[in-house]
């Protein structure tokens, strides 16, 4: 027994600085996912970025979907989460896919606003543009990084790739066709907006940023206008492009386009 008792140590020892010497995979980032309003599909849409981006990323999502109560209108729903002073705290970023466009209160609006100036990043999302743009405040507008109040029908957008170096759209082809979706018009692009992509406008003869990335405040933002049909959502360019967004966003995005060490998708 006493000649077992040093390999068996040695062996010990080797397996403690063996596992010692591996380092452990980073938490998954903490993703809010706030959802719902007038207008999409948000009971399936959560469910696709919520798979789509698990499987890109080192991501764990909590969802909160809230649509009006029957016979109001969808459009005037407060997300009760945003009642809170510290809505956002504990999560790493937001995901913002909403559509509630009729929301006039400034105070409930530049609350909303407030916990990504503070730091918190974002990720915006199609109608999340045109959520609160009744409210006589510019706070969520500046936080997305336009100002846009309408959209051009639903038709194929031709979207050309104009920073194919900056690492949210490594990956992403120089053209890419997003078969019936909307075109939103840029109304006012502010200080810290940086576009991306862009898509000619039939309406207003001329081209419309439809991917960019903005800083404000404290926060860096992503963005997109694309996504109102389900099969947008669903197609592994726009998921590929949300998910380096939103790494992006929380400077977990290597300048390869790929995820820095320890946020790649987990293995299941």
């Amino acid at each position: 027994m006493k000649r077992l008792a040093l390999p068996l140590c040695l062996f010990a020892l080797a397996t403690w600085t063996l596992l010692a010497a591996t380092p452990s995979k980073p938490a998954p980032l903490k993703v809010l996912m706030v959802t719902g309003g007038c207008c999409h599909d948000y009971a399936n849409q959560k469910m696709i970025l919520a798979e789509g981006l698990s499987s890109r990323a080192n991501v764990e999502f909590t969802i909160v979907h809230e649509d009006a109560p029957k016979g109001k209108d969808e459009r005037e729903h407060r997300v009760s989460i945003y009642e809170k002073e510290d809505w956002a705290k504990g999560y790493d970023v937001v995901l913002h896919n909403e559509c509630f466009g009729k929301i006039t209160d400034v105070a409930f609006v530049e609350r909303i606003a407030k916990a990504h100036h503070n730091g918190v990043p974002a990720v915006m999302l199609h109608c999340s543009t045109h959520s609160y743009r009744a409210a006589q405040t510019d706070e969520w507008r500046k936080c997305i990084g336009q100002t846009s109040m309408s959209h051009e029908k639903n038709r194929d957008l031709l979207v050309k790739n104009i920073a194919p170096e900056h690492p949210v759209m490594k990956g992403f082809p120089a053209e890419w066709l997003d078969a019936k979706d909307e075109l939103y018009k840029n109304e006012k692009l502010w200080e810290n907006f940086v576009p991306l992509a862009k898509a000619y406008g039939e309406d207003t003869k001329k081209d419309h940023a439809l991917i960019w990335v903005n800083t404000y405040g404290k926060a860096k933002v992503f963005g997109t206008t694309m996504g109102h049909n389900n099969s947008t959502m669903e197609a592994p360019v726009f998921l590929d492009l949300v998910a380096r967004g939103l790494l992006w966003a929380c400077d977990k995005l290597g300048e390869d386009g790929k995820p820095v060490a320890g946020y790649e998708a987990r293995q299941k």
